[in-house]
C-alpha cells in the first residue's frame, strides 16, 4: 500500500493566471483561481497548480548547477504518522514545524522540496 497519492504538480511563476492558460490551451481543464495559487484540473484527472514567486527566475536547462523550481504536493491522510515514515525513508525538514498549517515541507534525499499536505 502507498504512503501517498499526488495532490498536485507546482509550478512556481511569476503570473499564475498567465501560465494557467498556457497551459489550459494545451492540455484543458478547469482553471481554479485562489489569490496568488491557481489550480489547473486536468481532463483525465490530476491538477497542474501555479503559484507567484517575487523574484522569479526562470530555470536553465539542462544545467547541473540551477533549480528546476517545481516541487510535489502528496496528499496524505494523516500528516504526524507520514511525516515519521518519509522521515525514516531519508527525507529532511526544510521549514520549522507549523502544528496550524495544512501542509508541512522537506526535502527528498537528492534535495527536490516537497509538501505532504492533509487530505
Amino acid at each position: 500500500m502507498a504512503l501517498a497519492k499526488l495532490g498536485a504538480v507546482v509550478l512556481d511563476c511569476p503570473d499564475p493566471r498567465a501560465l494557467a492558460a498556457f497551459y489550459a490551451g494545451m492540455l484543458g481543464g478547469t482553471i481554479e483561481e485562489e489569490a496568488d495559487w491557481i489550480d489547473l484540473r486536468l481532463p483525465a484527472g490530476g491538477t497542474l497548480a501555479f503559484q507567484a514567486a517575487p523574484g522569479y527566475v526562470p530555470p536553465k536547462w539542462p544545467s547541473p548547477d540551477a533549480s528546476q523550481q517545481f516541487h510535489l504536493d502528496l496528499t496524505v491522510e494523516d500528516l504526524d504518522a507520514a511525516e515519521k515514515e518519509v522521515l525514516a525513508l531519508g527525507a529532511k525538514v526544510l521549514e520549522a514545524d507549523d502544528r496550524k498549517r495544512t501542509w508541512r515541507v522537506y526535502a527528498d534525499p537528492a534535495g527536490h522540496p516537497f509538501c505532504l499536505c492533509a487530505g
